[in-house]
């Protein structure tokens, strides 16, 4: 049985972008160092998905037909969270599909990267 063991998103600064993930995310990268061209983060604690930073020259899509939705407990925790990641470097979007009572914030890292910080306890 396959399983998710890494996702791979484009960087045009790879260190730039493997310190936003890592202090977002709580992840270290997984042989102690980052390279200009690639790093693969790893949770800290060992346990979960890794994240690597590949080099491209290829802008962030606007609409990406794959991106990461990050979990937050509660909409208090999600609006930290939210709160957290933007102090960090992150810049919320003006996303036009939002439904009326959207369970998620979509933002986007530095890199250009969409994500989405979800409120989980929303339903």
């Amino acid at each position: 049985m396959l399983s998710i063991g890494t996702i791979v998103m484009g960087a045009g600064d790879v260190r730039r972008a493997a310190e936003f993930w890592s202090r977002a995310l709580g992840y270290v990268p997984r042989d102690g160092e980052v390279k200009d061209d690639w790093v693969v983060l790893v949770p800290a604690d060992g346990s979960g998905a890794a994240l690597a930073l590949d080099l491209t020259t290829t802008p962030a899509p606007e609409r990406p037909r794959i991106h990461l939705d990050l979990y937050a407990g509660d909409a208090a925790d999600q609006e930290a969270e939210v709160a957290r990641l933007v102090s960090l470097g992150a810049e919320r979007v003006d996303w036009d599909s939002y439904p009326e009572d959207a369970d998620f914030v979509v933002l986007a890292d530095p890199e250009g990267n969409l994500f989405c910080v979800i409120d989980t306890s929303h339903g």
